[in-house]
């Protein structure tokens, strides 16, 4: 079989980029890379018919094109993985590869085709409802008279009149998912309010139409254990490993 690889627009594979999204059924950590034009986008033909497609970002500088993190192919031609993404990697000329777990045929190619693998993230998917409250603390959206120095969330805990905790949804991923961030100021920890915020969140987010994710670093144990408490779920990890030479 004839196997061509061809740097292209987005445009073009987006028909495809539809299909992986819709099959993963899971929040694509980095579909901003697409949004921002911080990839590059390949189309795979297989004797002159489209097959699939990849992409290619910087991981550490986002104007390098070194790291491979979509790799999507049509099931007829999945068994020809392998050979498509060896030859992706040449043309592509990469040094990384980075996958969610989640995706399983693009950390498959990862595990064959890397070394030095490792963890870098945590992804959380919803899981249950929880009803957690905290006496004397409200949620709400933050107001023009807050004074909230460089943080730009968008909503608030407030206890005694002071502004405990804040947080918000980042709507840059793939629809319908909305990533929650959360942060507690240092006298309020150990209290429950990140539980609580991020909880509240996931209310906005259901409000919006969205379905809530998260994912915090592999190393914050804290964030981990709020998230988890918030009725959110491990649902994979984000992992890199480097190119076998």
């Amino acid at each position: 079989m004839a196997l061509q690889i061809t740097k292209t627009t987005l445009e073009v594979i987006e028909p495809f980029r539809v299909l992986f999204l819709n099959e993963g059924g899971f929040q694509f950590v980095c579909n901003k890379c697409h949004l921002y034009g911080w990839a590059d986008t390949y189309l795979f033909t297989v004797d002159g018919t489209p097959a699939g497609y990849g992409a290619v970002w910087g991981t550490d500088k986002r104007e390098d094109r070194d790291t491979i993190f979509e790799f999507y192919l049509e099931p007829p031609y999945r068994g020809m993985a392998s050979r498509i993404f060896g030859e992706f990697q040449q043309v592509s000329n990469t040094i990384q590869v980075e996958s969610q777990t989640n995706d399983r045929l693009l950390t498959a190619m990862l595990y064959e085709t890397t070394r030095n693998i490792y963890a870098e993230a945590i992804l959380f998917e919803e899981q249950y409802t929880t009803r957690l409250a905290v006496p004397g603390v409200v949620f709400r959206k933050r107001k023009a008279t807050d004074d909230m120095g460089d943080d730009d969330s968008t909503h608030v805990l407030v206890q005694d009149g002071v502004i405990a905790a804040s947080g918000g949804l980042m709507l840059n991923y793939n629809i319908p998912y909305a990533d929650i961030y959360m942060q507690v100021k240092e006298p309020f920890r150990g209290r429950g309010l990140g539980t609580l915020i991020v909880q509240e969140l996931k209310k906005e987010a259901y409000r919006m139409g969205r379905v809530p994710a998260a994912r915090c670093n592999i190393e914050n144990q804290v964030s981990k254990s709020t998230l988890l408490k918030a009725g959110f779920r491990i649902c994979g990890f984000r992992i890199r490993g480097t190119i076998k030479k």
